[in-house]
């Protein structure tokens, strides 16, 4: 998987907004919002080839949480950006 190009993560206090800002992303007018974990798993991946292992894994080492809890985790945001339109295969 990898980001699309075409959106900038925003922080507007403790929130973070992904934007679309480019002719990539010509048309879409939504933004997303994130907590502080998925935008730091964004900002670890954008523009970068990436799978469901390599979020798990930069949240173990980031939160010291299980990789059983970080997969399902990670699943869930991910099922989110397809859904918005941010990732692509």
């Amino acid at each position: 998987m990898k980001t699309k190009k075409g959106y900038r993560l925003r922080q507007l206090g403790k929130e973070y907004i992904l934007v679309a800002e480019g002719l990539e992303v010509m048309g879409a007018n939504q933004m997303i919002s994130m907590n502080e974990t998925a935008a730091f798993l964004w900002e670890a991946v954008e523009g970068k080839t990436f799978d469901t292992e390599a979020l798990a894994k930069l949240l173990v080492d980031e939160y010291g949480i299980s990789m059983e809890v970080a997969e399902k985790d990670v699943t869930a945001l991910l099922q989110t950006w397809n859904k918005a339109g941010v990732i692509e295969d």
